[in-house]
């Protein structure tokens, strides 16, 4: 993976992968409705903290890229 090429690929399929999750994340019934993401809505206002849900993906996340590593070396 030393040739500049390959880093151009690896950051395309991470867009594309960013796209397809953007373009599905709707149909995901749980996401941004977990316990513990914090919803507050009034009259003129609108507050919204996704706190458990961004837990869970930066766990999902970490260890999907710890397989990685641990697989390519």
């Amino acid at each position: 993976m030393r040739h500049p090429g390959w880093v151009l690929v690896i950051i395309g399929l991470l867009i594309t992968g960013i796209g397809i999750v953007w373009l599905l994340s709707p149909s995901i019934p749980l996401l941004g409705k977990l316990p513990g993401d914090i919803r507050v809505e009034r009259e003129h206002f609108r507050f919204y903290l996704p706190l458990t849900t961004c837990i869970l993906l930066s766990l999902l996340l970490s260890g999907i890229l710890w397989l990685v590593r641990y697989f390519s070396q």
